[in-house]
């Protein structure tokens, strides 16, 4: 069984990150991720993030490569201060065609700049044996348990013809606890569906978005739901989906997937 990180929007209020955060290294997760929006920087929520713990890997999933050139996420990284033997900098294609290429000149540029572990997004054939090429890991997203064997087997392929070994596996994985989160699950399913790469990504494992994530109405119901893809991958990132992004929500669900063991160890009452 793989490890367990937790993730949450960048565009969540810096309060609420720093406390999840905190919690989130109290209990054991191995990993604290945040995406990046037009709305959320996520180096900088980061950085937030990177200020309250000592210990917990740091991640970015990711900054989209059409909005960030690899230069300037080397002038930000070094400006906030980022620790980078925590780093885990995620980069993607962003929309448009030339995705490839880019995504290869990006990685190549920081490889070279920035001592990091370096993690490539990835939903296609293509792009998953650029990221065995490339990649110390790869970032699913949206997927199936079953589909993490088929991506695997094309991750490896492009590891083998650059000679490297096969990067690690992460996934987000939507997880809603409690009725109140549903409808903000459906919508952010809905949402991504309308995106044609992910629309293409969907049309693959013939399925509809909402069919790649969790939502439990107790905390009870949780493990058994996310033992699928832990089965599968080196990391399981929780990516929260809340009624609102409350600190007691998030809190709720933070405590709800601590790794097995780990609940109580520290992190309540952070929030």
């Amino acid at each position: 069984m793989g490890a367990r990180g937790f993730g949450l929007a960048a565009a969540v209020p810096h309060e609420v990150i720093r406390a999840a955060a905190s919690a989130c290294e109290a209990l054991g997760y191995r990993t604290f991720w945040v995406n990046d929006t037009p709305d959320g920087d996520g180096l900088a929520a980061l950085a937030a993030a990177a200020a309250v713990t000592s210990r917990i890997a740091l991640g970015v999933g990711v900054l989209p490569l059409t909005r960030w050139e690899p230069e300037r996420i080397v002038e930000r990284v070094r400006q906030l201060g980022l620790p980078l033997e925590r780093l885990r900098l995620g980069i993607g294609s962003g929309a448009g065609p030339g995705a490839l290429e880019r995504v290869h000149r990006g990685a190549t540029a920081l490889r070279a700049a920035l001592p990091c572990e370096l993690v490539i997004a990835a939903l296609g054939p293509r792009m998953c044996r650029l990221a065995g090429e490339l990649g110390d890991a790869v970032l699913f997203n949206w997927l199936m348990p079953e589909h993490v064997d088929r991506s695997t087997a094309w991750l490896a392929e492009g590891a083998r013809v650059a000679g490297r070994p096969l990067p690690k596996r992460y996934a987000y994985v939507r997880v809603a606890l409690g009725k109140a989160a549903f409808p903000r699950l459906e919508e952010e399913a809905a949402r991504y569906e309308r995106f044609p790469g992910y629309r293409e990504h969907f049309g693959r494992m013939g399925v509809a978005a909402r069919a790649t994530a969790v939502a439990v109405e107790v905390a009870e119901a949780l493990p058994a739901a996310l033992a699928p893809w832990e089965d599968r991958l080196d990391e399981t990132i929780v990516r929260a989906v809340t009624a609102g992004d409350r600190p007691d929500e998030v809190r709720a669900l933070v405590e709800a997937a601590a790794p097995e063991g780990q609940f109580g160890s520290g992190g309540q009452g952070v929030f």
